[in-house]
Order: C-alpha cells, then sequence, then structure tokens
C-alpha cells in the first residue's frame, strides 16, 4: 500500500533540500521570528517552493508551515486534510555548519498522519513511511531500502536525546532508564532525525520532555510509524495533530510498538 502524493512530494522535499544548499556554510543573514527562534533565507525558499508545489499537486489541501503560520483555530479547525510543513528544520544547526538539518512534509488526516517525507539536504538522503505501507531510507542515487525497528537492544540501551534541549524531567527519565538498563548509550542528533535514527534500528527511544512543535514531528513520526513504531504522550495516548489555539506538542515518547518494556517507560516519564 503506498498513497498517489507520495513520490511527488519526496520529489518536492529533495527539491526544497537543493533550494536550501546554496545558503548552507555561506554567510548567511539570521532574523529572528517573533518566538525568538532563527530564520534564514534558506528557510524561505525552501517555503516558498514547498507551499507552492503542494498547492500545485492538490488545491483543495491547505498548507501549514511553520513560516506561514498565522491562521486562526476558526478556520483551522474545519480542515480535514493538510500538509505539515517544516521547510527547514533545525535552523540553528544549518546556522551552526551542521548537516543535522532536514526538509519535513507531513500529509494529516483527521489529525493523524498519513504518511510523512523528511529529507536531509546535505547528503541527499530522503526518509518516508506511514502506518500501513511501510517505510523507507532512499540514498542520493535513489537506491531505496526499507525500514525497521528494533526489537532489542543491540548491546546498551540506546536513547536519542537532543543536543540543544533537555529538561530535569527528562533527567530524572533517563536517572530511571539506567536503573532499568544499566549504563545507556546517548544518540544526539539533531532536527527530525532523531525519529530516523529508531525507524532504520539504530536505537531504542526518543523521549521528549521539552517544547517541540507539530511540524518538528509530524512528518518523522510518519516514517517511524511505517517502520513499526509509535509515538505516545506520556500518559500512553497517540500523538495527535487535531488543530489546537496553538501548535505545541506534549511531552512525548517514540518507540517500537511492541517493547517489552512500553509500560515502564510511560510509568518513568509521568513521575
Amino acid at each position: 500500500m503506498s498513497h498517489p502524493y507520495l513520490a511527488p512530494v519526496i520529489d518536492l522535499v529533495r527539491a526544497a533540500g537543493e533550494a536550501i544548499l546554496p545558503h548552507w556554510r555561506t554567510d548567511v543573514q539570521v532574523h529572528e521570528k517573533a518566538d525568538a527562534s532563527p530564520v534564514t533565507a534558506a528557510d524561505m525558499a525552501a517555503h516558498h517552493l514547498l507551499a507552492d508545489g503542494l498547492r500545485a499537486l492538490d488545491a483543495a489541501i491547505p498548507v501549514l508551515s511553520e513560516e506561514d503560520c498565522a491562521l486562526g483555530l476558526a478556520e483551522r479547525a474545519g480542515w480535514s486534510r493538510w500538509w505539515l510543513v517544516d521547510p527547514l528544520d533545525g535552523t540553528k544547526e544549518f546556522i551552526a555548519g551542521s548537516e543535522e538539518f532536514t526538509v519535513n512534509v507531513a500529509l494529516i488526516e483527521q489529525g493523524r498522519v498519513l504518511f510523512g517525507v523528511v529529507g536531509v539536504p546535505a547528503n541527499g538522503r530522503c526518509y518516508y513511511g506511514g502506518a500501513g505501507f511501510g517505510a523507507w531510507r532512499a540514498e542520493a542515487d535513489g537506491a531505496a531500502q526499507p525500514l525497521r525497528v528494533r526489537h532489542q537492544a543491540g548491546g546498551e540501551f540506546t536513547v536519542v536525546a537532543s543536543r540543544r534541549h533537555s529538561s530535569p524531567a527528562q533527567e530524572r527519565l533517563l536517572y530511571g532508564l539506567r536503573q532499568r538498563f544499566g549504563e545507556l548509550a546517548l544518540a544526539s542528533v539533531g532536527s527530525s532525525l532523531k525519529f530516523c535514527l529508531l525507524a532504520e534500528g539504530a536505537a531504542d527511544c526518543y523521549p521528549r520532555l521539552a517544547p517541540t512543535s507539530q511540524w518538528d514531528t509530524a512528518a518523522a513520526q510518519g516514517v517511524l510509524e511505517g517502520a513499526g513504531g509509535e509515538v505516545l504522550d506520556i500518559a500512553g495516548a497517540a500523538l495527535t495533530y487535531e488543530a489546537r489555539e496553538d501548535f505545541l506538542n506534549p511531552s512525548f515518547l517514540a518507540l517500537p510498538c511492541d517493547a517489552e518494556w512500553r509500560a515502564e517507560l510511560i510509568q518513568l516519564a509521568g513521575r
């Protein structure tokens, strides 16, 4: 099973990455948005390409992009399907010259991710997938391989952690995991690539008990769900994307669907 819009969205994500690259590792001008987050010409170039391309693909599906999100709840509440877009996820990594920035596009229906595409402009790699039809990692030359979460830790239990964001609650959770699994291996990576590490079986879980926005997570959640994973709030319910007044996600846990330690992780996160 696939989706008729998946292939053209992969092409758009790759094109957005190509629009970003001329600005990478240059003296790019950085502006500060109202929420104090940075934005560059690269963000805007990718945004315009994606917004125009998605509307051309299907004018009936609204586009909600991080760079064009001044849309009131009254308008968004009537949407049944929409594109959720982060034109350049990991802007701070991009500004620092890191390769760990991505282009994220997800198709949302009734608050759930149908599929997501995560492009990595620096190396041409692309992750894509959705619940019900699988997940893949495609290289720059187009060669693709299926992805599957790992079901048992290969040696040390590996937790994906953000380089830039933590919280006291997250540190308590890591302490609890050490009590359960012994010394942890911590995998630090920027942007939505954290989910992709789980999807390709390179890590065991990704707890995020610090703020994120909907466009930060939706596309990569689709990839992880296609690979046999899930993303839960700390009460154990699926992370969903219904229209809300703001775009902030609750704290969440990303893990394999059939992890035998699932209930323990939820309990630790709720402490």
